[in-house]
């Protein structure tokens, strides 16, 4: 490797090692793909230019509302609720998703946000429920 490459890949470590990237981004993510933090960094200094480097972790946070969203989407498999048996309206999904996802990023445990929304989820649909069945009688 030349002194030109070397500095490069020197500076691109200090951009990962800095603004709380190990936290962010390199922990959670090396964790997920079963890695250890140093292969995951070495990945990025690759695969990277300085440019994408410095606005990744801007992009992470903008990002982050809407990995949460999905991922509560999923765990309250309103995919099935709201999607497919149209159970629930995609606005009452979106509504429920979020309450709870900006419950989370204000600091709230994933599960305990996650049992909330399981609630709020099931108050709807019960209401749904006996709304209709209140229709039923009448008619």
């Amino acid at each position: 490797m030349d002194h030109d490459q070397e500095i490069l890949e020197l500076m691109k470590t200090r951009i990962i090692r800095s603004y709380k990237w190990r936290d962010d981004i390199v922990k959670p993510l090396s964790s997920e793909l079963e890695i250890d933090y140093d292969e995951f960094e070495q990945i990025l200094i690759n695969k990277l230019d300085m440019s994408s480097l410095e606005a990744l972790h801007p992009r992470f946070e903008s990002a982050r509302p809407r990995c949460i969203k999905e991922r509560l989407h999923a765990d309250l498999r309103l995919c099935w609720l709201a999607d497919v048996m149209e159970i629930v309206s995609p606005k009452e999904a979106d509504a429920i998703t979020s309450k709870i996802t900006q419950e989370i990023l204000d600091g709230v445990e994933y599960d305990k946000a996650l049992e909330d929304g399981r609630h709020q989820l099931l108050k709807l649909i019960r209401k749904c429920f006996y709304t209709l069945k209140k229709i039923r009688l009448f008619h």
